[in-house]
């Protein structure tokens, strides 16, 4: 038998992480003195102390090491080193944000090519779902946010979520996130149809395109624009593939709120305008409705474009 002192010294834990443990039922002591309170542990304790001492350290929920323990389970510790690699991605990025507010505001323009038809199409995929609020002037736009060779687009307005990517050509190592007003969305997506690429160009204050000759420009939305990654990460329960025309003239025929019964005990209501909104964007003729539960919000994927999504919030009922 070891005492509190000496587990602690075994296993790295303190002696107030021991007491801890012992309180959530996670690492009780084999047994506890009844008159003194004193905690005695056995030999083969000093294994499991040892992990959750480890597991504590890379900073795992108290939930987490419990379900380690009990069931030994390795998935366990991959699923929380994505969500560690997911969250130094996320600091990563807000670091460069941050190191881009302490820059001069007349920054070096960025200049990047994109496929035309290919901007379009994801331009087509988000416009719907921007926000015409005028006191949601962060909402009032798209987010152009490029990373690691791919251009994000992203448009919300709270109720409803839609995001679509487009390679960079020759771009890898440029990094730009910036609120482009939907007037300004609008000129470039007409300028999308005049040729085969378009350049975007990105400075501290401004956006501008040029398409075979034409070129439009306008100042960027100097706002912060919502962590919509956050959203995109929402684990799915249910998947079910529909027919776009034959989901769509069922909701254009039916009530303001849209019920969608996607599996027999799961049921989602959302706004019927939406819907019919997300469902003409995503111009495909199967789409993948995916659901986290009845309260989670619905995601509408096309299967033939990878990247492009629409989400939307649920209606209690």
């Amino acid at each position: 038998m070891r005492s509190i002192g000496e587990m602690a010294r075994d296993s790295g834990l303190s002696v107030s992480a021991l007491r801890f443990y012992d309180g959530a039922g996670v690492l009780v002591p084999a047994w506890t003195d009844p008159q003194t309170g004193y905690r005695w542990y056995g030999d083969g304790q000093v294994r499991d102390a040892r992990l959750v001492a480890r597991l504590r350290r890379v900073g795992m929920p108290l939930p987490e090491i419990r379900r380690v323990l009990d069931e030994r389970d390795g998935r366990l510790i991959d699923a929380h080193l994505r969500r560690l690699e997911v969250g130094l991605a996320d600091a990563r990025r807000e670091l460069s944000s941050v190191r881009a507010l302490l820059e001069p505001e007349d920054m070096t323009m960025t200049r990047l090519n994109v496929s035309a038809p290919e901007l379009a199409a994801a331009l087509d995929a988000v416009r719907f779902a921007a926000s015409g609020d005028p006191e949601r002037p962060s909402l009032c736009g798209v987010l152009f946010d490029v990373e690691d060779g791919v251009l994000t687009l992203v448009a919300t307005d709270r109720y409803r979520l839609a995001v679509s990517r487009v390679e960079v050509e020759e771009a890898a190592a440029v990094r730009v996130s910036v609120i482009v007003p939907v007037s300004l969305v609008d000129g470039i997506r007409e300028l999308a149809d005049a040729g085969d690429v378009v350049e975007l160009a990105f400075d501290g204050k401004g956006v501008a395109a040029t398409a075979a000759g034409r070129r439009v420009a306008g100042e960027r939305l100097d706002h912060d624009f919502p962590d919509y990654r956050q959203l995109l990460r929402v684990e799915t329960t249910h998947r079910v593939t529909v027919g776009t025309a034959e989901l769509r003239e069922r909701v254009a025929a039916g009530p303001e709120v849209s019920v969608l019964d996607l599996v027999p005990e799961l049921r989602v209501a959302v706004n019927r305008q939406f819907l019919l909104d997300a469902l003409t964007a995503a111009d495909s003729g199967q789409l993948v409705l995916e659901l986290g539960g009845p309260i989670a919000p619905l995601a509408i994927r096309s299967p033939d474009r990878d990247g492009t999504m629409s989400l939307l919030m649920p209606i209690r009922q």
